[in-house]
């Protein structure tokens, strides 16, 4: 089915996005048992899983970006590795390497972290950046290369990285090249004052939930191979055309996105339109993924950045610039 093809009513009856809808108010509602607050942060993050995608986390200690990503592979079914990154770790510290085995007289594979489905990166941006290369590479190929041997990652595969935006001292900030590999860029923000309350509340409780197992990574695979077929109008391509057009030509904009941007706009729309129960992508869901999508792939002018302008409030001023089709 073409994109400016309407879908026949034969064809939208195939398509049955319930258990995709299902999964996600129930996954959401698990995590939420545990993480206070963050509801459209967790809504976006499993947007990404949806679509096969990588989600960088921005936001000052203590927010419990590690209890998010832990929580969330929990509740999905898969595995989970943590990784600290720090100035001394190797690249071979995260992929693996092959050591020697006494007792089979060989080299054998001692799988790294990467080897899981959902990998949580804290402060990628305090390695060196040879290890963050490391990183991104098996976040593009879904593969990694150990002593010349390509193995796979396992399927579903996502990278939750986490930076600390204040303190810079002993970072090694990721370049724009290597920031656009992931989906989505995301602000955690401080929690509002009546969720700091339960947060104390649950914490002098003693009460710490366990979340239970609602899908798993054969589900979500499968999950992932229909949000393909979630129908997107011509007219709606042309309007993330157009966005993606505008920061390109902004005055107040140095570096637009590229062609990536474009096709996680409308990937993403997809997922979005999928877990709130449609088969069709409406503008209200790229209007709502354009800023997590476009905040890490344009670049401002210095004079933008002088008078005090941030890149949400120049995406914003280009979302209310471009027409909404009807």
């Amino acid at each position: 089915m073409t994109a400016s093809k309407v879908p026949s009513n034969i064809e939208q009856e195939r398509i049955d996005v319930t258990p995709i809808r299902q999964i996600a108010q129930e996954v959401l509602s698990e995590v939420s048992r545990v993480i206070v607050g963050y509801g459209d942060i967790l809504q976006k993050v499993f947007i990404a899983l949806l679509v096969n995608g990588h989600v960088l986390l921005e936001g000052v200690p203590g927010l419990g970006k590690t209890v998010l990503a832990k929580t969330f592979a929990e509740t999905l079914g898969i595995s989970f590795k943590r990784v600290q990154f720090t100035p001394d770790l190797l690249p071979a510290d995260i992929t693996g390497t092959k050591i020697f085995s006494q007792e089979k007289g060989t080299f054998v594979l001692q799988r790294g972290p990467l080897f899981a489905n959902l990998v949580l990166a804290d402060e990628i941006n305090r390695s060196a950046p040879k290890t963050q290369a490391a990183l991104l590479e098996a976040m593009a190929e879904r593969q990694i290369t150990i002593e010349g041997q390509t193995l796979l990652l396992e399927k579903p595969f996502m990278v939750i990285a986490t930076e600390n935006p204040i303190e810079m001292e002993g970072t090694y900030p990721l370049p724009e090249a290597q920031v656009d590999r992931f989906l989505f860029k995301l602000w955690l923000d401080y929690p509002e004052q009546e969720d700091e309350v339960e947060i104390m509340r649950r914490q002098l409780s003693g009460d710490v939930p366990s979340v239970q197992k609602i899908t798993s990574g054969e589900k979500l695979i499968a999950a992932q191979q229909l949000i393909n077929q979630i129908y997107i109008d011509e007219r709606i391509l042309k309007y993330i055309k157009d966005i993606i057009l505008k920061t390109r030509n902004h005055p107040q904009v140095q570096m637009g996105a590229g062609p990536r941007g474009s096709l996680v706009l409308m990937k993403c729309s997809k997922a979005r339109a999928a877990i709130l129960g449609r088969t069709y992508v409406t503008p209200d869901d790229v209007r709502s993924l354009t800023i997590p999508t476009l905040n890490h792939r344009i670049l401002l002018n210095p004079e933008a950045e002088l008078e005090g302008l941030d890149v949400k409030t120049v995406i914003t001023n280009i979302i209310e610039e471009i027409p909404v089709p009807i």
